[in-house]
């Protein structure tokens, strides 16, 4: 047997966030995938559509995935009817994404979902509490380059 201190899986702050995450990722997952969306085509969805973003860089940035990940989700999204791109106004080599009439549907559709879910984590600890734990989940995640890279 060890001795010195022992790590205890079900007492770690990194367990209960991971446990909590994947609950909420779970749920989320399924209503988009009703709508066959996936959770980084949603994020795409709620940057150029929310956020008005509109280069790949900055799509890439606001989701937290890299450049490689973007056009790849990019790619299949255009595949599948959801963004429009073309070549930048000022300058040929930039390309400019927007969202088409299904992109924009599919936003509108999602967000009742994502509003529900964030719902549904937040009736089980209250206003206060919820605003108190992202607050502290905000500090814990305060200049994390890793995050960028998800």
């Amino acid at each position: 047997m060890l001795t010195g201190p022992r790590y205890r899986l079900h007492d770690s702050l990194g367990y209960h966030l991971s446990l909590a995450a994947r609950i909420q990722e779970r749920r989320l997952d399924e209503g988009l995938r009703a709508l066959g969306l996936t959770r980084i085509t949603w994020c795409v969805l709620l940057a150029v559509g929310n956020e008005d973003l509109t280069q790949p860089s900055d799509i890439a940035g606001f989701v937290g995935i890299d450049r490689t990940a973007t056009s790849r989700a990019l790619r299949q999204m255009e595949d599948a009817g959801l963004i429009a791109r073309r070549s930048g106004t000022g300058d040929r080599r930039t390309t400019e994404v927007a969202l088409t009439t299904l992109g924009a549907r599919r936003l509108k559709e999602g967000t009742p979902l994502a509003l529900a879910n964030n719902a549904a984590m937040e009736a089980k600890l209250g206003p206060d509490d919820a605003g108190h734990l992202t607050a502290l989940l905000a500090r814990l995640v305060e200049g994390e380059e890793a995050l960028k890279q998800l």
